[in-house]
């Protein structure tokens, strides 16, 4: 009777530690499935010019459109306190667009700038060509 004891108390222990490393395997899954989302971040602040406005909207349009749930948009306020520290995780101190996958940064502030006012298919083009590889 001992003897049965002993061996169901060590099956509750392993079937226990596979629980345990079970979980947590898969905390460590998502945690890597979030480093490896794709994020799309404009960073602002409070005084905006219409090419500014122009910038985010077309970038958010065109992440929705193009790239649905896969790509994640975030307009970020570099004036709002809360924001802080995404800026300084990114390393961004003025206005600027970026594509983040990782540790992969890809800047598209001057593309952005010179096309979303003026050209909104051709920023659209190549926010299509720089984020669809990293999908």
């Amino acid at each position: 009777m001992k003897n049965l004891k002993v061996l169901f108390l060590g099956f509750i222990l392993l079937a226990g530690s596979s629980f345990f490393a079970a979980t947590n395997a898969k905390n460590r899954s998502n945690q890597d499935e979030k480093k490896t989302e794709v994020n799309v971040y404009y960073f602002h602040t409070n005084i905006r010019c219409v090419t500014c406005r122009a910038v985010e909207s077309e970038t958010k349009k065109n992440v929705e459109e193009l790239f649905g749930n896969k790509v994640r948009f975030t307009a970020v306020n570099l004036d709002d306190e809360a924001s802080e520290p995404k800026g300084k995780e990114l390393g961004v101190k003025g206005t600027g667009l970026l594509v983040i996958k990782g540790d992969k940064k890809i800047e598209l502030t001057a593309q952005g700038f010179m096309y979303a006012r003026t050209n909104p298919e051709k920023f659209r083009q190549i926010m299509k060509e720089k984020i669809q590889p990293l999908l």
